[in-house]
């Protein structure tokens, strides 16, 4: 293995992300909806999933192989793979016989903010358990990142507690986004903190990180976060983001000027970019910078994300 940085990655291994991998629904609209009756839509179905997209935009900033270990259903797992692949991205998908591939239904407000309502069916996505985990699936690994939806459900939680020993024997370091504000509360925050455990960076929203310590500002938020985990990158936005160490905010990063078309995955690609930046070599500042950058051209697509490169 590679010299290890001040990051803790090892310079010239791979990231290896397990995660939701999604068929995604997306209706573009203008406002307001119209209940009980018809709402004129742009709809388009594309392949999504927080860790998908994570690894996606991770394979598109380049100088790192990027590995995906997630659940599908037989009825779309060839097409995931298609996808995956054409961007970039090593698939290690585990197909489930019994519970089809997870779906969410985006409703995009075509307004000034873009913003989106998630409608989620997890799926199989959320059946990964301790029985689809290897030790050996972290041979050549420099990081592995963990998304938060894995969290939310008793087989994947025990899948995260695996994976996170493993990790720990190996000494490769883990990271983590939250994911989900709304299944944040139902978890709740100091169930979170203790499950999280041992990851040393972590990757929340501005709402992720309010949530989860009471603040109402995302700079005391990111402060407070900063003293269960080594590292807290709190993602902004249109405001930049924010890291956070041993309970202070020490960088606040802008964010790359954008017209905003369609916000879903915004997040995961600036996670992408950072993630692969990290390994690459870069420091937490110079890698939020290029997730700024790549949440700048996600925020002007539609779906979550990249161009395919092949």
């Amino acid at each position: 293995m590679g010299r290890r940085g001040v990051t803790g990655a090892v310079r010239g291994g791979a990231l290896l992300v397990v995660g939701d991998v999604i068929t995604d629904v997306v209706a573009r609209y203008r406002g307001p909806l119209a209940p009980g009756t018809d709402t004129t839509a742009a709809i388009r179905t594309v392949p999504g999933g927080a860790g998908a997209n994570v690894a996606c935009w991770a394979a598109r900033r380049g100088g790192v192989e990027v590995r995906l270990l997630g659940r599908v259903g037989a009825d779309a797992a060839a097409w995931h793979e298609r996808e995956l692949a054409a961007c970039g991205v090593r698939s290690l998908l585990v197909v489930d016989g019994r519970t089809p591939t997870g779906t969410v239904i985006c409703l995009v407000d075509e307004g000034a903010a873009a913003e989106r309502t998630f409608l989620t069916d997890s799926g199989a996505s959320l059946r990964l358990g301790p029985g689809d985990w290897s030790d050996t699936l972290l041979d050549g690994v420099a990081r592995l990142h963990l998304s938060g939806y894995l969290l939310f459900t008793e087989p994947s939680r025990a899948f995260v507690a695996v994976a996170l020993k493993a990790a720990r024997a190996r000494g490769v370091p883990v990271s983590l986004d939250p994911a989900s504000a709304g299944f944040l509360t139902g978890l709740g925050a100091d169930r979170f903190l203790a499950l999280v455990e041992g990851v040393d960076v972590l990757l929340p929203s501005r709402d992720e990180a309010c949530l989860l310590t009471g603040a109402s500002d995302a700079a005391d938020a990111a402060a407070r976060l900063s003293r269960h985990v080594p590292l807290v990158v709190a993602k902004q936005g249109a405001r930049g983001a924010l890291l956070a160490r041993s309970g202070a905010v020490y960088a606040r990063v802008p964010a790359v000027p954008a017209t905003a078309h369609d916000t879903t995955g915004a997040g995961d690609a600036f996670t992408g970019a950072f993630l692969a930046a990290l390994i690459a070599g870069a420091g937490p500042e110079r890698a939020a910078a290029e997730g700024c950058g790549a949440g700048a051209q996600a925020v002007e697509r539609t779906g979550g994300r990249p161009p395919a490169l092949t």
